[in-house]
């Protein structure tokens, strides 16, 4: 919404009472020079968008806000946010503008909306990526190093990770002991 839109529903909302082009006029000319047909026009846009009804009166209008400010202000922030290419980055730059006040106001606004207070998590989850340095290897000295799976091998040196969720049957010189699922060496150890 422009800027003559926004003034002209500010005495809207102020008056709180269907109004007229006249009187929307009227109240505009003591700040600025505007004619009739531009502040019809605006007030037929804010119809039109459905910010405001109007009921015929006569061979005029009268006008009345459809909802409050808070709304307004609120499609006005949507509106700009979804035309961002990046949300996000909007959001963070928004809420790095607004006052200490203002972050209060928007912490308590998405406490109202969220409902009834739910517990914060003790620790937030554990993001990190996996990288090469966080991964195990086999150790070649023969004996097995946790996360690793060295069944069958000759050498002890298969590095193919096994995960405890893997359930898919495993021959790779399993025998059939007491713990199938446990890594033996060559010499049965």
């Amino acid at each position: 919404m422009g800027e003559l839109e926004d003034a002209v529903m500010t005495r809207v909302w102020k008056w709180n009472r269907p109004v007229t082009v006249r009187e929307v006029l009227e109240d505009l000319q003591q700040e600025r020079s505007i004619a009739y047909t531009t502040v019809m026009t605006v007030l037929d846009n804010l119809h039109q968008k459905g910010w405001v009804r109007r009921e015929a009166e006569g061979r005029a209008y009268r006008y009345e806000a459809v909802s409050t400010r808070a709304a307004y202000a609120a499609a006005l922030m949507n509106d700009a946010w979804s035309q961002s290419d990046n949300p996000a980055a909007a959001l963070v730059a928004f809420f790095g503008m607004m006052s200490e006040e203002q972050r209060h106001a928007l912490r308590d606004a998405v406490r109202i909306v969220q409902g009834p207070e739910t517990p914060e998590p003790a620790q937030p989850p554990d993001t990190r990526r996996v990288t090469s340095a966080d991964t195990e290897t086999t150790d070649t000295s023969g004996t097995d190093t946790p996360g690793t799976d060295t069944r069958g091998t000759d050498t002890g040196t298969d590095t193919a990770p096994h995960t405890s969720g893997d359930t898919s049957p495993d021959t790779r010189g399993d025998t059939g002991g007491e713990n199938p699922g446990a890594a033996q060496e060559p010499d049965g150890r």
